[in-house]
């Protein structure tokens, strides 16, 4: 996930629901996705932390992100609104076969590789907001609508290590680290860059036992077909 995150104010007494009816979530399928490519674009510009100079860079290497992710098979959008588009976030299934994991450092927990094979994980590849919005919890929400249309049991996603504000903010949700993957940062970029180290991060999203008391179960019965 290389888009900023910003640390939301956690909710509960006090909080108020008015803003989750001001901004909703509508789904794109790959059409509408490509048709508002750019204006996606002015948004993670608009939301981004990039220094001056740099934001023309940063808009391409978004594009070149999400071009290649509509591109996967099960790709996924939400986008945010008001009255102009407020957020959005995509992503999709990881295949199968583990090519989402490919650079990991060490030996990933088997619980993960499971869900793997089972294609129950969905990777959460992109979250936008934009800094203006009144919703101090739609990147959460982004997040947890994306996952639950799409029945996953496990969430995941990688963040710079360099990003402390997106990590933290991801882990006061919920998520876990399991480990890092060294990967090129823009692999189709024009000139290549240097391999950075991301964090690889998971959200269980199954039910806690005593046997599995960090949600990251594996049932046979549950698994997907081809």
């Amino acid at each position: 996930m290389t888009a900023p995150l910003r640390r939301e104010r956690p909710g509960g007494e006090g909080s108020t629901p008015a803003t989750d009816q001001a901004v909703r979530l509508r789904r794109l399928n790959r059409w509408q996705a490509e048709t508002l490519r750019e204006d996606l674009a002015d948004l993670y510009v608009e939301s981004s932390r990039a220094q001056a100079g740099q934001e023309y860079r940063g808009r391409e290497a978004f594009l070149r992100r999400l071009t290649g992710d509509i591109r996967r098979a099960g790709f996924a959008l939400l986008i945010a609104e008001d009255s102009a588009f407020a957020g959005c976030a995509y992503g999709f299934p990881v295949p199968r076969e583990g090519t989402w994991w490919r650079g990991f450092d060490g030996t990933l927990p088997q619980s993960v590789e499971q869900l793997t094979a089972s294609g129950h994980v969905f990777a959460i590849t992109e979250i936008v907001v934009h800094p203006h919005t009144d919703d101090q919890d739609l990147a959460r929400r982004l997040q947890q609508r994306l996952l639950a249309d799409h029945h996953a049991s496990l969430g995941a996603t990688l963040v710079d290590q360099a990003d402390a504000p997106a990590c933290d903010a991801l882990l006061s949700w919920g998520w876990q680290d399991i480990g890092s993957i060294r990967r090129q940062s823009d692999p189709k970029a024009v000139r290549s860059s240097a391999p950075v180290l991301l964090r690889a991060l998971v959200l269980p999203l199954g039910p806690r036992t005593a046997a599995r008391p960090d949600g990251l179960a594996h049932e046979n019965r549950t698994q997907r077909p081809d």
